[in-house]
């Protein structure tokens, strides 16, 4: 990446239901259209990571949150993805903004979704994938 390019500030949110089940949406739009992810986007002008986070997942998912702990950052092109652990304390589930659909996977569900590079493969080096069920 040449000097002259920025890096887009973004955030994504990990959620998981009292059954372990991961929050994931189907992107509605590039990049990643049709492929499923985080919920998650842009950091605004004058917004802290937090403040992104709460806004992005209400906006995608319909959900309020409490931010958590930083689980990592990924860099895809030119986003910069910090992702954090998230607690949901209102809010009806629906799948909103660029989000297509929005549901709650289980480890079974997941490997079998098509998702956005490296999903998979990063939430497993963060031991931070969705629990399986017997």
């Amino acid at each position: 990446m040449s000097g002259s390019e920025r890096r887009v500030p973004c955030v994504g949110g990990l959620l998981f239901d009292a059954r372990g089940r991961l929050l994931l949406i189907r992107r509605g739009h590039d990049p990643g259209r049709g492929l499923w992810s985080l919920p998650g986007g842009r950091v605004e002008s004058g917004e802290d990571d937090a403040a992104a986070l709460v806004r992005e997942m209400a906006e995608e998912t319909g959900l309020v949150v409490v931010p958590g702990r930083h689980v990592g950052t990924v860099v895809r092109g030119g986003y910069v993805i910090a992702d954090y652990l998230c607690e949901a304390v209102g809010g009806e589930l629906a799948a909103g903004d660029d989000a297509d659909e929005a549901k709650f996977v289980d480890a079974a569900e997941f490997a079998a979704l098509p998702k956005v590079d490296l999903l998979a493969e990063t939430l497993a080096e963060w031991a931070v994938l969705p629990r399986a069920f017997p």
